[in-house]
Protein backbone atom coordinates (compact mmCIF):
# COMPACT_ATOMS: atom_id res chain seq x y z
CA UNK A 1 0.00 0.00 0.00
CA UNK A 2 1.49 3.51 -0.65
CA UNK A 3 2.40 5.36 2.64
CA UNK A 4 1.15 8.98 3.46
CA UNK A 5 3.92 10.90 1.40
CA UNK A 6 3.33 8.41 -1.88
CA UNK A 7 -0.10 9.28 -1.79
CA UNK A 8 -1.28 12.04 -3.79
CA UNK A 9 -3.56 14.29 -2.71
CA UNK A 10 -6.69 15.61 -4.28
CA UNK A 11 -6.68 19.67 -5.55
CA UNK A 12 -10.27 20.52 -5.96
CA UNK A 13 -9.31 23.80 -7.82
CA UNK A 14 -7.68 21.73 -10.43
CA UNK A 15 -9.60 20.03 -13.20
CA UNK A 16 -8.79 16.46 -12.99
CA UNK A 17 -8.16 14.91 -16.84
CA UNK A 18 -10.60 11.85 -15.80
CA UNK A 19 -13.19 14.26 -14.72
CA UNK A 20 -13.27 16.48 -17.87
CA UNK A 21 -12.95 13.15 -19.95
CA UNK A 22 -16.05 11.73 -18.35
CA UNK A 23 -17.94 14.75 -18.93
CA UNK A 24 -16.94 14.68 -22.79
CA UNK A 25 -17.83 11.15 -23.18
CA UNK A 26 -20.80 12.25 -21.62
CA UNK A 27 -22.04 14.76 -23.67
CA UNK A 28 -21.13 12.58 -26.88
CA UNK A 29 -23.67 10.14 -25.26
CA UNK A 30 -26.09 12.88 -25.55
CA UNK A 31 -25.79 13.67 -21.87
CA UNK A 32 -26.47 17.30 -22.28
CA UNK A 33 -27.03 18.22 -18.69
CA UNK A 34 -23.39 17.42 -17.37
CA UNK A 35 -21.56 19.65 -16.21
CA UNK A 36 -17.96 20.71 -14.85
CA UNK A 37 -17.48 21.60 -11.02
CA UNK A 38 -17.59 24.96 -9.92
CA UNK A 39 -14.62 26.92 -7.84
CA UNK A 40 -11.45 26.17 -10.87
CA UNK A 41 -9.06 28.54 -10.92
CA UNK A 42 -6.79 29.69 -14.43
CA UNK A 43 -7.09 28.04 -17.30
CA UNK A 44 -9.07 25.11 -15.24
CA UNK A 45 -12.05 27.61 -14.64
CA UNK A 46 -12.23 28.98 -18.30
CA UNK A 47 -12.13 25.38 -19.29
CA UNK A 48 -15.17 24.37 -17.31
CA UNK A 49 -16.97 27.34 -18.09
CA UNK A 50 -16.37 26.82 -21.98
CA UNK A 51 -17.25 23.48 -21.39
CA UNK A 52 -20.44 24.07 -19.34
CA UNK A 53 -21.60 26.84 -21.84
CA UNK A 54 -21.20 23.89 -25.11
CA UNK A 55 -23.38 21.92 -22.77
CA UNK A 56 -26.53 24.53 -21.97
CA UNK A 57 -26.59 25.16 -25.71
CA UNK A 58 -26.87 21.66 -26.77
CA UNK A 59 -29.48 21.09 -24.21
CA UNK A 60 -31.73 24.27 -25.16
CA UNK A 61 -31.65 23.24 -28.59
CA UNK A 62 -32.39 19.64 -28.18
CA UNK A 63 -35.33 21.50 -25.73
CA UNK A 64 -36.80 23.74 -28.39
CA UNK A 65 -36.41 21.35 -31.05
CA UNK A 66 -38.41 19.04 -29.00
CA UNK A 67 -41.22 21.64 -28.57
CA UNK A 68 -41.24 22.60 -32.41
CA UNK A 69 -42.23 18.77 -33.07
CA UNK A 70 -44.67 18.81 -30.39
CA UNK A 71 -46.32 21.97 -31.62
CA UNK A 72 -46.06 20.64 -34.84
CA UNK A 73 -47.46 17.42 -34.39
CA UNK A 74 -50.76 20.00 -32.38
CA UNK A 75 -51.17 21.69 -35.42
CA UNK A 76 -49.19 24.62 -34.61
CA UNK A 77 -47.79 25.35 -38.11
CA UNK A 78 -46.66 28.78 -37.47
CA UNK A 79 -44.41 27.83 -34.34
CA UNK A 80 -40.48 27.79 -35.34
CA UNK A 81 -37.36 27.59 -33.43
CA UNK A 82 -36.24 30.76 -31.67
CA UNK A 83 -32.92 32.99 -32.85
CA UNK A 84 -32.42 35.08 -30.25
CA UNK A 85 -28.58 34.30 -28.48
CA UNK A 86 -27.56 31.80 -31.49
CA UNK A 87 -24.52 32.47 -34.08
CA UNK A 88 -22.17 30.64 -35.91
CA UNK A 89 -23.31 27.19 -36.61
CA UNK A 90 -25.97 27.58 -34.27
CA UNK A 91 -28.02 30.23 -36.00
CA UNK A 92 -26.77 27.73 -39.32
CA UNK A 93 -28.47 24.92 -37.48
CA UNK A 94 -31.72 26.90 -36.56
CA UNK A 95 -32.03 28.39 -39.80
CA UNK A 96 -32.16 25.23 -41.58
CA UNK A 97 -34.53 23.47 -39.26
CA UNK A 98 -37.03 26.89 -39.50
CA UNK A 99 -36.62 26.25 -43.96
CA UNK A 100 -37.43 23.40 -43.60
CA UNK A 101 -40.41 23.40 -41.22
CA UNK A 102 -41.28 26.31 -43.67
CA UNK A 103 -41.50 24.51 -46.71
CA UNK A 104 -43.53 21.94 -45.29
CA UNK A 105 -46.04 24.07 -43.42
CA UNK A 106 -46.10 26.00 -46.50
CA UNK A 107 -47.13 22.84 -48.76
CA UNK A 108 -49.75 22.00 -46.50
CA UNK A 109 -51.42 25.73 -45.78
CA UNK A 110 -51.29 25.75 -50.05
CA UNK A 111 -53.41 22.58 -50.28
CA UNK A 112 -55.64 23.54 -47.60
CA UNK A 113 -55.98 26.32 -48.93
CA UNK A 114 -57.21 24.90 -52.52
CA UNK A 115 -59.37 22.53 -50.97
CA UNK A 116 -61.26 24.72 -48.73
CA UNK A 117 -62.06 27.01 -51.77
CA UNK A 118 -63.26 23.40 -53.61
CA UNK A 119 -65.66 22.94 -50.99
CA UNK A 120 -66.76 26.06 -51.23
CA UNK A 121 -67.76 25.59 -55.03
CA UNK A 122 -64.55 27.60 -56.18
CA UNK A 123 -63.37 25.46 -58.69
CA UNK A 124 -60.81 28.99 -59.85
CA UNK A 125 -58.35 28.23 -57.33
CA UNK A 126 -54.78 26.57 -58.08
CA UNK A 127 -51.29 25.93 -56.55
CA UNK A 128 -48.84 28.11 -58.44
CA UNK A 129 -45.75 26.22 -58.78
CA UNK A 130 -44.18 29.38 -58.82
CA UNK A 131 -44.96 29.70 -54.93
CA UNK A 132 -43.60 32.91 -53.22
CA UNK A 133 -39.49 33.20 -54.12
CA UNK A 134 -38.93 29.98 -55.80
CA UNK A 135 -40.29 26.94 -57.89
CA UNK A 136 -41.39 23.92 -56.47
CA UNK A 137 -39.79 20.91 -57.07
CA UNK A 138 -40.16 16.98 -56.21
CA UNK A 139 -42.71 16.30 -53.91
CA UNK A 140 -44.15 19.39 -53.64
CA UNK A 141 -44.28 19.85 -57.08
CA UNK A 142 -45.85 16.41 -57.29
CA UNK A 143 -48.24 17.38 -54.22
CA UNK A 144 -49.18 20.63 -56.21
CA UNK A 145 -49.89 18.33 -59.71
CA UNK A 146 -51.94 15.78 -57.59
CA UNK A 147 -54.32 19.12 -55.89
CA UNK A 148 -54.49 20.77 -59.30
CA UNK A 149 -55.41 17.47 -61.17
CA UNK A 150 -58.38 17.08 -58.77
CA UNK A 151 -59.44 20.82 -59.30
CA UNK A 152 -59.29 20.50 -63.17
CA UNK A 153 -61.15 17.19 -63.03
CA UNK A 154 -63.84 18.87 -60.96
CA UNK A 155 -63.47 21.32 -63.42
CA UNK A 156 -64.15 19.37 -66.58
CA UNK A 157 -67.30 17.34 -64.95
CA UNK A 158 -68.87 20.45 -63.94
CA UNK A 159 -68.49 22.71 -67.20
CA UNK A 160 -69.48 18.88 -69.21
CA UNK A 161 -72.32 18.43 -66.91
CA UNK A 162 -73.58 22.16 -67.16
CA UNK A 163 -73.39 22.30 -70.95
CA UNK A 164 -75.47 18.61 -71.21
CA UNK A 165 -78.07 19.87 -68.82
CA UNK A 166 -78.22 23.28 -70.87
CA UNK A 167 -78.11 21.73 -73.90
CA UNK A 168 -81.00 18.73 -73.34
CA UNK A 169 -83.01 21.12 -71.06
CA UNK A 170 -83.23 24.88 -72.14
CA UNK A 171 -82.33 24.07 -75.92
CA UNK A 172 -83.82 20.91 -76.54
CA UNK A 173 -80.90 19.91 -78.39
CA UNK A 174 -81.47 15.45 -77.46
CA UNK A 175 -78.74 13.39 -77.65
CA UNK A 176 -76.18 15.45 -75.66
CA UNK A 177 -73.15 13.52 -73.66
CA UNK A 178 -70.57 14.64 -71.49
CA UNK A 179 -67.14 13.86 -72.44
CA UNK A 180 -64.46 14.15 -69.50
CA UNK A 181 -60.71 13.63 -71.14
CA UNK A 182 -59.19 11.32 -68.79
CA UNK A 183 -61.77 10.62 -66.19
CA UNK A 184 -61.26 7.18 -64.13
CA UNK A 185 -62.62 5.96 -61.42
CA UNK A 186 -65.94 8.14 -59.40
CA UNK A 187 -64.79 10.79 -61.96
CA UNK A 188 -66.07 7.91 -64.58
CA UNK A 189 -68.57 6.98 -62.73
CA UNK A 190 -70.40 10.12 -62.41
CA UNK A 191 -69.81 10.96 -66.08
CA UNK A 192 -71.67 7.78 -67.19
CA UNK A 193 -74.45 8.52 -64.69
CA UNK A 194 -74.85 12.16 -66.46
CA UNK A 195 -74.63 10.11 -69.75
CA UNK A 196 -77.32 7.63 -68.86
CA UNK A 197 -79.69 10.54 -67.35
CA UNK A 198 -79.53 12.40 -70.55
CA UNK A 199 -79.85 9.33 -72.48
CA UNK A 200 -83.31 8.42 -70.01
CA UNK A 201 -84.41 11.96 -71.20
CA UNK A 202 -83.98 11.82 -74.62
CA UNK A 203 -85.90 8.73 -75.12
CA UNK A 204 -89.04 9.93 -73.15
CA UNK A 205 -88.98 12.83 -74.91
CA UNK A 206 -88.84 11.53 -78.52
CA UNK A 207 -91.18 8.18 -76.87
CA UNK A 208 -93.85 10.96 -76.09
CA UNK A 209 -93.47 13.21 -79.50
CA UNK A 210 -94.14 9.98 -81.13
CA UNK A 211 -97.09 8.84 -79.02
CA UNK A 212 -98.32 12.52 -79.63
CA UNK A 213 -97.60 12.46 -83.59
CA UNK A 214 -99.63 9.32 -83.81
CA UNK A 215 -102.46 10.93 -81.61
CA UNK A 216 -102.19 13.45 -83.88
Amino acid sequence: MPTQKQRKEVDPSKLQPRELLSALRAVKRGEFDIRLPDGLTGIDRQIAETFNDVAERNRALTEDLAQLAEAIEMGKLKQRLPRSGRRGGWATCVRAVNSVVGEVTRDASEMARVVAAVSKGDLNQSIDPDLGDRQLAGDFLRHAKIVNGMVDQLNALGSEVTRVAREVGVEGKLGAQAKVKGASGTWRELTDNVNSMADNLTNQVRDIATVATAVA
